[in-house]
């Protein structure tokens, strides 16, 4: 056992470190599945452990395995902030990548993702008032007693301001944020800039904690239960620009239409439809096309956006009750007619529309919906398509055999993820966080930082990479383990750094102090502007969940609020407001510092 005592001794071997993570992780991991209040109903903090693991650790071997424990985490601090920062440009990088698609979408009409954005704006607002507010009241209270600092010029400064600033980053979660604080110290004060990294250290455990209560607390206050969300969410689906697929069949009863082709109802109604197949009063199947005439008596197939449904139905005739339907359109057994589900595969058919493909015209086949991360969509004719979308292709064998030629439609494609397409996303995404970005008033420029740049990158390369020619396409599950690994990269790392000098920090001095403050700076403004976005701007409670963690950049509440909804609305949430928060954090950390200080 002697080799196993050096080996965790020795701080600077990488079979040390390697040690120390995976001890973290899986034991964090492990603790994360454990529900307090029970398995049914009780609440479960998921990966959230991983950072209090790695505290716990910390915090045992700098106070127990290392000679030098100041050496030690000064020697180990390079590759711990390596592997952090790396978890969490992995983490947000997919998170855009998945959600750009969709990013924008939210912002047309000025509706959601203005009212997201206002809400992110107001929390962060309030998060630096209640700071300003408590630092006065301790100071006149007492319980904050750091030593004045004298800066390069001489003048002295009250050293309360600077720890309070590193508390309010602590207790929101935001490590850029941080950084830029430190900046700003660093170059007021040289090399006697005080340490608020221990008031981040201090805040940051009850500010995980306190962001996902608040969260659950929104929930009770607004009487909001899980079921009611998830019909919200999908009453809003159906509503969302009228995308939805619906089907129906018709029966032509409306003498004004016999006669007439199909290609002359989409000029009349001036709306988009697809006409899947026909059947006659004798039972004949005719395949669909724009020079179909319709006959009296005629059995109508047809997928239309949901919305649309009531109109095109009136126009030709009356519904048929879908349990009476001649022949249910996923089992077609014709001999020559079949439906069948193709994926995209090829990147040159990434960001086409169906009007550039001429599917319809030239192969003489019929594309119904298409699916798309496990969403249905309507087929129309201005629809982008994704490699990785699934088409539902209606026609004849020979001609589905056709666009399956066009569109790739091999699976085994989409196995291998395009890697070093989003290693490039990352390799801009990094350079375009440490772009310089002048303030007026402000003498540092402020930064997006390494998760700011690539989250935004992301989302843009997500939405409009397609013009591109940029195809980073990863499957759902290949996409969710990035992000997982990233995350828990991320916080077993910040825990592992915060151990260091966590209990020395929360029992000496001001700390016990910096935690209550920190809890009322992370849960106060939640509450408020969370009870405003569910009451009064009528946000969907996932949502609101993603929103208030993107508005804190918090990845473990984010990762919560993806466990309860078990749906993509979190994280629409969460990158709607990120990008924004994440600036003001930024700058909000300089302009304190400047105009408080």
């Amino acid at each position: 056992m002697e080799w196993l005592i050096k080996l965790m001794q020795n701080p600077m071997s990488i079979a040390h470190i390697m040690i120390l993570y995976a001890l973290v992780i899986s034991l964090g991991v492990k603790l994360g599945r454990w529900k307090i209040g029970g398995k049914k109903n009780g609440i479960a903090f998921g990966v959230t452990w991983v950072l209090f693991v790695g505290i716990i650790v910390g915090h045992i071997c700098t106070h127990g395995l290392y000679a030098d424990p100041a050496q030690a985490v000064a020697d180990q601090k390079p590759i711990i902030d390596l592997v952090k920062e790396l978890g969490l440009i992995l983490f947000v990088y997919c998170i855009g990548l998945q959600v750009g698609p969709s990013f924008f979408e939210v912002f047309k009409g000025g509706g959601g993702g203005v009212k997201m954005n206002l809400l992110a704006v107001g929390i962060v607002l309030l998060n630096v008032i209640i700071m300003l507010c408590l630092w006065q009241l301790g100071k006149s209270m007492g319980v904050l007693t750091a030593a004045p600092i004298t800066d390069v010029n001489g003048s002295a400064h009250d050293g309360n301001l600077p720890m309070m600033v590193g508390v309010m980053y602590g207790a929101v979660t935001n490590t850029p944020g941080l950084g830029a604080a430190n900046g700003v110290l660093a170059e007021l004060f040289g090399d006697v800039a005080p340490a608020i990294a221990n008031g981040y250290a201090c805040a940051y455990p009850l500010g995980v904690v306190g962001i996902i209560l608040a969260t659950i607390a929104i929930r009770f206050l607004t009487g909001t239960s899980l079921q009611e969300a998830h019909d919200e969410l999908k009453e809003g689906e159906s509503k969302s620009a009228g995308a939805k697929a619906f089907h129906m069949a018709v029966r032509v009863t409306n003498a004004p239409v016999v006669g007439r082709k199909l290609h002359q109802l989409h000029d009349f109604l001036n709306r988009q439809f697809v006409v899947t197949r026909c059947f006659l009063e004798n039972g004949e199947v005719i395949i669909a096309n724009g020079e179909t005439e319709l006959q009296l008596g005629m059995e109508v197939h047809i997928t239309c956006a949901e919305d649309e449904a009531e109109a095109i139905s009136a126009l030709i005739g009356e519904i048929i009750p879908r349990g009476q339907w001649t022949e249910a359109e996923e089992n077609t057994d014709t001999t020559d007619y079949v439906s069948q589900r193709l994926v995209i595969t090829k990147p040159e058919i990434n960001g086409k529309t169906f009007a550039d493909l001429h599917i319809s015209t030239y192969y003489n086949v019929n594309v119904t919906r298409v699916t798309r991360n496990g969403m249905e969509l309507f087929a129309a004719r201005d629809l982008r398509l994704m490699v990785g979308d699934r088409l539902l292709i209606n026609g004849r064998k020979e001609n589905v055999d056709r666009v399956r030629d066009l569109i790739g439609a091999n699976v085994k494609h989409l196995d291998h993820p395009n890697v070093g397409a989003i290693f490039f996303g990352i390799l801009v995404g990094v350079l375009v966080g440490q772009l310089p970005i002048p303030i007026p008033g402000v003498e540092i420029p402020v930064k997006l930082g390494l998760a700011g740049g690539p989250l935004v990158v992301a989302i843009l390369i997500g939405a409009f990479g397609y013009r591109f020619k940029i195809n980073t396409y990863t499957s759902s599950s290949a996409n969710m383990l990035l992000r997982e690994v990233g995350l828990i990269l991320f916080l077993s790392s910040v825990g592992i750094q915060a151990g260091a000098k966590f209990v020395d920090t929360v029992t000496a001095g001001d700390g016990v102090h910096y935690i209550w403050m920190g809890f009322l700076i992370t849960v106060v403004p939640l509450l408020i502007m969370g009870v405003v976005g569910r009451k009064f701007m009528k946000l969907n409670y996932f949502t609101l969940m993603g929103l208030i963690a993107g508005s804190n950049t918090d990845p473990p509440a984010l990762a919560f609020a993806n466990a309860t909804a078990g749906n993509n609305a979190p994280a629409v949430g969460y990158s709607t407001v990120y990008p924004l928060s994440m600036f003001l954090r930024i700058l909000m950390a300089q302009l304190v510092l400047i105009f408080f200080l």
